[in-house]
């Protein structure tokens, strides 16, 4: 009994640690070698068109893995049978890129045709798009598969949102295995990007005691207290394109665009994190890089899970 116990115990312990191990920097190594690079000069063109694209693109990695798992099921378009996670509250007219990753997936096919999973070239994306607006770079693990599911359920309830209290940030990230640490670095990405007028009016016209007057009134200008909803304003005004830490320096100004930004300062258990980045642009980019692997590791598709899509928006 005791010895059947612990042969079933050890199977299933070394399946586990093949689950984990199924993600691999060098999967491609032989199936496609040239995939990474294929990847980043379709990347680089992109930012190099519109550098806001950079924001955009992590962006899609990080709102994909927060429902489901880092499966590309955010890339699905709306079917008879697929209600979209595209046109769920926290991604409709906001996320956007979809259509870099289908070039990307593009080139990738011409040359490992049904090889590279749309969830890799997410993966890879986020990283090259760090790297290419000043932004740290990282080893991408490699060898997720593509879901045949995607849930606007989920997309509704587990992203975190732009007026979400620092409790519901730490609790929303843990439930995906992420550290408060991690989530305060992830939230350095907002040092890219823009905001749409209607995510932040009420805290730019609220004369609350955690915004700075002027960074108020200046943000105004573009944004009334009503209609154009869609005015675009940078999460950071100081570098705007330039991944850094300049983010955190800002919440010490109370000039964070968003109240979940600025909530991250605001005599909580993660002030003390935002001072250690706004006074350390290694350490930010140190975890900021290990963040985003880990976030990259949630719940991924591996083996014989999944499919390879060859069009990332529909399923084969």
């Amino acid at each position: 009994m005791t010895s059947s116990f612990i042969a079933i115990f050890s199977l299933l312990l070394l399946s586990t640690m093949q689950c984990h191990a199924q993600l691999s920097s060098t999967f491609y190594d032989r199936t496609c070698p040239n995939a990474l690079t294929t990847i980043r000069t379709s990347i680089r063109q992109a930012i190099s068109r519109e550098r806001r694209m950079a924001a955009s693109l992590i962006r899609l990695h990080f709102h994909d893995c927060f429902v489901q798992g880092c499966d590309a099921s955010l890339l699905l378009d709306e079917t008879p049978t697929i209600i979209s996670e595209k046109t769920a509250l926290p991604n409709l007219g906001s996320v956007r890129g979809f259509g870099i990753i289908e070039d990307a997936k593009s080139e990738v096919e011409k040359i490992c045709p049904g090889v590279v999973s749309c969830a890799d070239i997410l993966a890879v994306a986020a990283r090259d798009a760090s790297s290419l607006v000043g932004g740290p770079s990282w080893t991408v693990k490699l060898g997720r598969r593509d879901s045949t599911t995607a849930s606007h359920t989920l997309a509704e309830t587990d992203l975190p949102g732009p007026f979400d209290p620092l409790s519901r940030l730490i609790s929303g990230f843990a439930n995906k295995g992420l550290s408060t640490r991690d989530m305060v670095a992830l939230s350095g990405s907002h040092s890219i990007g823009q905001a749409q007028c209607f995510l932040f009016r009420d805290r730019i016209y609220s004369n609350g005691t955690d915004i700075d007057a002027g960074f108020a009134s200046t943000r105004r200008r573009q944004c009334p207290q009503e209609d154009q909803n869609g005015n675009l304003a940078p999460l950071d005004l100081v570098t705007p394109n330039q991944l850094d830490n300049n983010y955190f320096k800002n919440l010490r100004q109370r000039k964070g665009l968003l109240q979940s930004d600025q909530v991250l300062l605001s005599g909580g258990s993660t002030d003390d994190i935002v001072l250690e980045y706004s006074n350390s642009p290694r350490a930010f980019a140190s975890d900021f890089a290990a963040a985003m692997i880990k976030m990259g590791d949630i719940s991924p598709l591996t083996g014989q899970n999944g499919i390879i899509r060859t069009v990332c928006g529909a399923i084969n």
